[in-house]
């Protein structure tokens, strides 16, 4: 195995230059891809590439620079927990500062020598003849013995298809796709969607715009945000005392686990969550219609709860203008309302989310016999413990199938994967360095297996607020299954997690005969 990770092999190699190989790639830098490459760093796996499409590391937190972004769990708690931050600003991080924190992450563990950047992947293919992931990317060719896929949910913007927007003569984008010089300043905007993105954004556009209005298909639920600067002189205590911050961590992770009750049945919990919601939108809202307008028609927790404090205030004042309608078409200037109205716009921001439930990577993923994952997940996506996919051998999916989370940190999910996924290819090389061994071991599960477990989740998904019937992007809809979100708490996902990675063995089998 190779341990060395400035070896010349490290050299992206041109087009049509022989294949490069490796121990293990991991395709994205994002969250997600840092967590897998320090984890096998820190299991002794150090023959690894990490390949990303853009020009720098952070996946959502390098796209995301539009006006007001930042995190909505608490900056402590949305970061890693073998690198906890005593520095953050903020309770809730603006977004330029977790991508700092990450690329802080990415030197400090050592792994800047491990990533290609702008470097696109346009297929990945098994090859059962040796056992073996073939990767065609925009830089050669790469070949490894196991392949992790940590391309994100939320990656690949989602944008209506309007008619008349290809003639529209103003400028339109998607938030993730923000122009950090457009000059907004007088401008006629329509922001069109009212999810995380549309809540940031929406006040911080009314402050330089002449005119915002937001077209609305469906009222979010809003909560309190609360948030504030982080004192200096607490910074400093979180950094002179380690095991503060580690106990203020741990409170904060028992504090949100505990919001799963009003998710998975109603009761208190949710009532009391509910209540929260709708005393926050009026006690902001004092114009009786508005706040009609503004009050959801599904249950609470059904699609995302967001948190703002300055989202209901604009609404209610003279700075933007609700359009309870959606965005049906696009007329020379105008903004067609599905209500009929028309609103001229100079420019149109779309915060309509992203491809969650069909990740577009899936359609340059081949397994056995050429399977295509796109087509194994054709009525959604599924995995034996969220990461492994029956009939695609030594690979493993992170932030993918019933990986996320509607009430704590991503992070736990994320570390918890890369944790356990870790530890399967460590054994899965040391299997391969055995002299008795000829390289062709493998990781994989069973249909059975890949078939019970997505079993488990949809019964433990009915009757979740979730499955409540609102339309979201934790749901596909295709077939109507969860498959987005795990049903359970972040506790309960690593501890299944645990005992999956027991339930699996490293097989190895001869080579065809030549």
């Amino acid at each position: 195995m190779n341990t060395d990770p400035a070896t010349p092999e490290r050299t992206a190699p041109k087009p049509g230059a022989t294949v490069t190989d490796v121990d293990a790639i991991v395709v994205g830098a994002g969250i997600a891809g840092i967590a897998a490459a320090a984890r096998l760093r820190r299991s002794g796996v150090t023959d690894v590439l990490m390949l990303e499409r853009g020009h720098d590391i952070g996946g959502t937190w390098r796209d995301n620079v539009y006006p007001g972004v930042a995190c909505d769990i608490p900056s402590h708690l949305y970061s890693f927990s073998f690198r906890p931050n005593p520095g953050w600003s903020r309770r809730f991080s603006p977004g330029a500062e977790i991508q700092e924190y990450l690329r802080t992450v990415v030197r400090d563990e050592g792994l800047t020598p491990q990533i290609l950047l702008r470097t696109d992947v346009t297929a990945m293919t098994w090859h059962d003849a040796d056992a073996r992931w073939l990767l065609t990317t925009s830089r050669g060719d790469y070949r490894c013995r196991v392949l992790i896929v940590a391309a994100g949910r939320l990656s690949e913007p989602h944008l209506p298809d309007l008619p008349g927007l290809d003639t529209f003569t103003g400028t339109a984008l998607h938030s993730s796709a923000w122009i950090p010089d457009l000059d907004l300043s007088g401008a006629r905007i329509a922001v069109v969607g009212t999810g995380a993105s549309a809540v940031q954004l929406v006040p911080e556009l009314a402050r330089v715009a002449s005119r915002t209005t937001v077209f609305q298909r469906t009222a979010p639920y809003v909560v309190p945000r609360a948030d504030a600067a982080i004192p200096p002189d607490a910074r400093a205590e979180f950094a002179r005392h380690p095991d503060a911050l580690n106990t203020h961590r741990e409170a904060l992770f028992h504090e949100f686990e505990a919001g799963h009750a009003a998710r998975v049945a109603a009761g208190p919990e949710r009532d009391s969550l509910r209540r929260l919601a709708l005393d926050h939108l009026a006690a902001q809202v004092p114009d009786p219609q508005l706040r009609a307008q503004l009050t959801p028609d599904y249950e609470i927790g059904c699609k995302r709860v967001l948190l703002s404090d300055d989202y209901y205030p604009v609404l209610a004042s003279d700075a933007a203008h609700l359009e309870p309608s959606a965005i049906v078409a696009v007329d020379g200037d105008e903004a067609v309302a599905a209500s009929g109205r028309r609103f001229p716009v100079d420019v149109i921001v779309f915060a309509t989310g992203f491809a969650s439930t069909r990740p577009p990577f899936a359609e340059r993923v081949r397994g056995r016999d050429g399977e295509l994952l796109a087509d194994h997940w054709a009525e959604g996506m599924t995995a034996f413990a969220s990461m492994l996919v029956a009939g695609f051998p030594n690979l493993l999916v992170l932030d993918g199938p019933n990986a996320a989370l509607g009430h704590n940190s991503a992070f736990a999910m994320i570390e918890a994967q890369a944790e356990v996924a870790a530890g399967l290819i460590a054994r899965l090389l040391a299997a391969g360095a055995d002299d008795a061994r000829d390289g062709t071991e493998l990781l994989e599960t069973s249909v059975a297996d890949e078939a019970a477990w997505t079993q488990q989740i949809d019964a433990a998904a009915s009757g979740t607020v979730w499955l409540s019937g609102c339309r979201s992007w934790y749901v596909d809809e295709r077939s109507g299954r969860l498959t987005l979100l795990w049903p359970g708490t972040a506790t309960e996902f690593r501890d299944a997690l645990l005992v999956a990675a027991e339930q699996l063995t490293v097989s190895a089998r001869p080579l065809p005969a030549a």
